[in-house]
C-alpha cells in the first residue's frame, strides 16, 4: 500500500479521497489479538498504529475478510451486511472505502 501511494494512482487517489481509515485487523476473533493500520488518504502515508487524531472512519475485519475485500473478492457493503466488517465514524467517509484503494495484486 505504501508503494501504491507513491505512484501517480495512489497521488490521485489522495487527491479524490482525502480520508483516513483506520484499520484493525484481528487473526480470528474481532478485537482479539488485532493489528492496528492507519490508511491516511490526506497526506498519503500508511503507518502501524492507532491513529494520532480521530479517524474519518474505523473499521474492523477478521484477517480473511479483510484480504476478500482488498482483493476486490468481497463488496464491503456486503461485508458490512453479512458483520464481517464493523464500521465506527461518518457512515459518508466509510463508502469511500472501496476496492480501488488498494493496489491490485500482482500476478506471480
Amino acid at each position: 500500500m505504501k508503494l501504491h501511494l507513491a505512484t501517480e494512482e495512489g497521488k490521485k487517489l489522495v487527491d479524490k479521497v482525502g480520508l483516513v481509515y483506520q484499520l484493525n485487523i484481528a487473526p480470528k476473533k474481532l478485537g482479539v489479538g488485532e493489528e492496528i493500520f492507519v490508511v491516511d488518504l490526506k497526506e498519503g502515508r500508511v503507518s502501524k498504529g492507532p491513529y494520532e487524531g480521530k479517524p474519518d472512519a474505523t473499521f474492523s475485519f477478521k484477517d480473511d475478510d479483510f484480504l476478500a475485500v482488498a482483493s476486490g473478492k468481497m463488496n464491503p457493503q456486503m461485508a458490512f451486511i453479512r458483520g464481517a466488517m464493523k464500521i465506527k465514524g461518518s457512515l459518508s467517509a466509510a463508502q469511500k472505502f472501496t476496492p480501488d484503494i488498494f493496489p491490485k495484486p500482482s500476478k506471480l
